[in-house]
């Protein structure tokens, strides 16, 4: 017991010092989740201690770029948990077409598997002409594999299962090819995504958005770091705007639950309210 009492010192310290020494903020995740990945980089940089990884994260950039890939997880996979898209594509996208224009915000996109799943959906329903995509992420090394749009072409066989139980209308081979010893994704689909920088711990709203999609990232957060998420998900959603989260995540819990109706409880799909509704 006195040796993780210890270790949980040693972690808080760690984000601390990332915090001040490069302005990353994971002060507010999760304490049980931040010790299990400072754990393993530990062990990849063959450190005796995690207050070595401090040391070495504060005096070496390079020690720190390495630290964030472990902080930050980034696995994903295209159309990842299908009934999602399902939804989406039954319940959102006929709604989103009485818009003159739309705008996404994919929050916590990783590599871009989310992003670019979603700029195919919205080809698909006749919208991507008139929408952009917003990913962001506070990874740089992810947002720039998310730009190359390229994935392992192993990657595919996964990729198209999960497309065609999301409802897809096409062959999902039509929307990359093999290059690069990979799978590249249309430049149709690249155009319309924009991926930038933005932490959900320390940035504001950026745009007004009609649909904020951030999944499997609330998990590795605390209370505070997600109520603070989900009001800024709130403000940025337009009128009657649409929220999704992961399959383990919901917002009943939260203190913006009121500020939300289920569109699909078992997806994880809100809709905002307007002001002084109740759901």
């Amino acid at each position: 017991m006195a040796n993780r009492s210890v270790a949980d010192i040693e972690v808080r310290l760690l984000v601390e010092a990332v915090y001040l020494r490069w302005g990353h903020d994971f002060r507010d995740y999760s304490l049980a989740s931040l010790r299990r990945r400072v754990e393993h980089a530990r062990e990849q940089m063959a450190l005796p201690t995690i207050t070595a990884v401090q040391e070495r994260v504060l005096h070496d950039p390079g020690g720190f770029a390495q630290l964030l890939q472990h902080l930050t997880v980034p696995v994903s996979e295209m159309f990842r948990d299908p009934p999602y898209f399902l939804a989406l594509r039954r319940q959102v996208a006929p709604v989103l077409r009485t818009y003159p224009s739309i705008k996404v915000w994919v929050a916590g996109c990783s590599t871009g598997e989310e992003a670019y799943s979603l700029a195919i959906l919205l080809r698909e329903e006749g919208l991507l002409d008139r929408a952009m995509v917003y990913a962001t992420d506070i990874n740089p090394a992810s947002l720039e594999r998310a730009r190359k749009g390229i994935y392992p072409l192993e990657s595919m066989q996964l990729f198209t299962q999960n497309y065609q139980a999301a409802g897809g209308a096409e062959s999902f081979s039509r929307y990359y090819t093999a290059g690069y010893g990979g799978a590249v994704f249309d430049r149709a689909l690249r155009e319309r995504i924009t991926f930038a920088d933005h932490s959900l711990a320390t940035d504001s709203v950026f745009a007004e958005t009609h649909l904020v999609s951030c999944r499997n990232v609330l998990i590795y957060f605390n209370r505070t770091l997600q109520d603070r998420a989900l009001g800024l998900f709130h403000e940025s959603l337009a009128h009657r705007g649409y929220l999704g989260l992961g399959s383990k995540e919901t917002l009943e819990f939260s203190k913006w639950a009121g500020r939300f109706e289920p569109v699909a409880r078992r997806e994880r799909l809100y809709r905002k309210l307007p002001q002084g509704a109740t759901p």
